[in-house]
């Protein structure tokens, strides 16, 4: 036995070491620390639960058949829903099919093409608009902030007033397009990297540029002839769709949402910050780049063949989110799928509501703007926190 004055007893070889004593010469518990966002964000696939995955992909699948098949039956010339589905599945197998010639084509060679259409528009802007949120780290981006919406609109309205066929107007605004991107591209080149900021401005810029000579087209369009077609093709339809049109659009705007897709685990790193996501070995100016042009590919796409359909890009992305959470994992294929039913029922309202063909832009606005200003004032103290 030791008094007080004995100096300390020193471990033995073979004795085990004793760890995280205290004063009272007590082991203290370890502390566990909570895991942070980037490592709870990035966590392994196994786990992860993956029906949180699944479940709600799947959930936004099925809505968007039903919204299909709605659209399929509804319309001045009605068609009951279950001659929807034996039209469909006649198709697909030998089945027995009760519904006449008329239901048919109107089913098959009038609203299939417009649907199809008006899914790979809704769900092509609002993928790109959730990519493009999480690039900026912003939550009230959408695709025109880069400036392709504006220059595939000149495009298209140039087109209509040289009097070109439809498939010259889509090759055009397809082609300015890719201009705008190209004329974004130099303005945000340089030796010293691209800030968000440059990116942004040179936006505004190339957006500004492509609509200032868009004014300049409608200004010296014939009012009589081609004034009126002008104005109803920048507001934004998909009368006019025709399987040629899908299969214009299914390229780039397909194209373009395989990319990000398969982009989106980078995308979740990319959204976490610049120097994140350089620590975790992911190169944030060219992936940057490469989100930027898969979505300009999308919104050139869509515009040539069904004109500027704004908000979607901004309003959509936010529903997808406020349901599934920001995990980009899910975040833009849900995103996608919603975007495409979206569009499909707002286009079964435009050709039904009225006597005449509103034009999708016209109700995506009205159904944004009011959004938007939710958006605002839900998110404003952290807007200017940001700032």
């Amino acid at each position: 036995m030791l008094d007080e004055t004995s100096p300390p007893r020193l471990p033995r070889r073979n004795e085990p070491k004793q760890r995280g004593l205290n004063r009272a010469g007590l082991s203290s518990p370890r502390r566990r620390t909570p895991p942070t966002r980037a490592a709870t964000r990035l966590a392994p696939r196994d786990q992860r639960r993956e029906p949180a995955v699944v479940v709600p992909i799947g959930l936004a699948a099925l809505f968007l058949v039903a919204a299909a098949l709605l659209a399929l039956a509804v319309g001045r010339y009605g068609v009951p829903l279950g001659h929807v589905v034996e039209i469909l599945a006649s198709r697909l197998a030998p089945l027995p099919n009760e519904a006449n010639g008329t239901e048919q084509n109107v089913v098959l060679l009038v609203r299939m093409p417009r649907i199809l259409l008006a899914a790979l528009v809704g769900g092509g802007l609002a993928l790109g608009g959730a990519a493009l949120q999480a690039v900026f780290r912003n939550p009230l981006v959408s695709p025109e902030i880069i400036g392709v919406s504006a220059g595939a609109s000149f495009g298209g309205a140039l087109a209509l007033l040289l009097g070109l066929e439809s498939a010259l107007l889509v090759t055009g605004s397809f082609a300015f397009g890719l201009i705008a991107l190209a004329t974004l591209f130099l303005i945000t080149s340089g030796r010293g990297g691209t800030p968000m900021l440059m990116v942004v401005l040179g936006g505004v810029v190339t957006g500004s540029f492509f609509s200032a000579l868009v004014a300049l087209v409608t200004y010296v369009a014939d009012p009589n002839t081609t004034l009126p077609a002008i104005v109803f093709w920048l507001l934004g339809s998909v009368a006019t769709a025709t399987f040629t049109k899908v299969l214009v659009a299914v390229i780039p705007i397909l194209g373009g949402a395989v990319v990000l897709l398969a982009l989106r685990w980078r995308i979740n790193v990319l959204s976490l910050g610049d120097d994140d996501a350089a620590a975790l070995g992911v190169r944030p100016r060219p992936l940057r780049w490469v989100v930027l042009l898969a979505v300009a590919l999308i919104v050139a796409g869509a515009v040539a063949v069904s004109g500027a359909v704004s908000w979607v890009g901004l309003v959509v992305p936010h529903l997808a989110r406020m349901w599934v959470g920001p995990d980009h994992r899910v975040l833009l294929p849900v995103s996608f799928l919603l975007g495409a039913a979206y569009i499909v029922l707002v286009d079964t309202v435009a050709r039904t509501a009225t006597a005449g063909e509103i034009p999708l832009g016209v109700l995506t606005a009205l159904i944004g703007a009011p959004v938007f200003f939710l958006l605002l004032r839900r998110n404003r103290e952290r807007i200017w926190e940001s700032a």
